[in-house]
């Protein structure tokens, strides 16, 4: 079967099965403040780390969103661990709320201070990222039109972690739970485990 994704069979594929197959993603739980001293929260479906030395951080914003507007004014934003535990807060956090609303006050989060950054961390989060932003993409379609999605990158500047979730010095990705990102409207998972599989030597 082979389609091109602006014209696929609707009749036989209903639902867009692009999400579905670029999956499970980890949520973009990303926090942030305004020069002006407002606070953001809010879920983002499209994100990912890109690099690793040094780690970077990337996440899609269609439109310019409060996230994607408060890290380009500040130069800034954290990434929070949406954990299972913490998922009916992440989803109020997706909430539309007026410019400047604090997500954290709507969904009954409480802030931690950031070392590196000014915006908030998620206090309950199993582990945070404090990030400043490296660059700031405008994307466009291969005819050059823009999408009016905005990628935000940021470079990971300081690391906080729950020590309730280490073991044997690594991070205990099982106990944390983290939710993801799936297909459809409403499609989350978890990591029930792990297996170990090495690359050839």
């Amino acid at each position: 079967m082979f389609y091109e994704p602006d014209r696929r069979d609707r009749a036989l594929l209903p639902h867009d099965p692009f999400k579905a197959m670029v999956a499970p993603r980890p949520i973009g739980w990303i926090s942030t403040r305004s020069p002006s001293g407002a606070v953001n929260l809010a879920p983002y479906s499209f994100f990912n780390a890109i690099g690793g030395a040094p780690p970077l951080l990337a996440f899609s914003s269609e439109g310019a969103k409060d996230s994607a507007s408060f890290a380009e004014e500040s130069g800034e934003f954290v990434w929070n661990m949406a954990s299972f535990a913490l998922r009916e807060a992440m989803n109020a956090s997706a909430a539309s709320l007026p410019r400047g609303q604090s997500e954290f006050e709507y969904a009954g989060l409480e802030t931690a201070p950031c070392v590196k950054v000014k915006a908030p961390r998620v206090a309950a989060s199993p582990c945070s990222l404090e990030c400043k932003v490296t660059e700031i993409i405008r994307l466009k379609d291969i005819s050059g039109e823009p999408m009016g999605n905005v990628l935000t990158i940021g470079q990971v500047v300081g690391v906080h972690i729950d020590p309730a979730f280490l073991r044997d010095g690594k991070f205990d990705l099982v106990a944390a739970q983290p939710l993801l990102r799936c297909g459809y409207a409403g499609d989350y998972a978890t990591i029930g485990a792990l297996f170990d599989m090495r690359r050839p030597v």
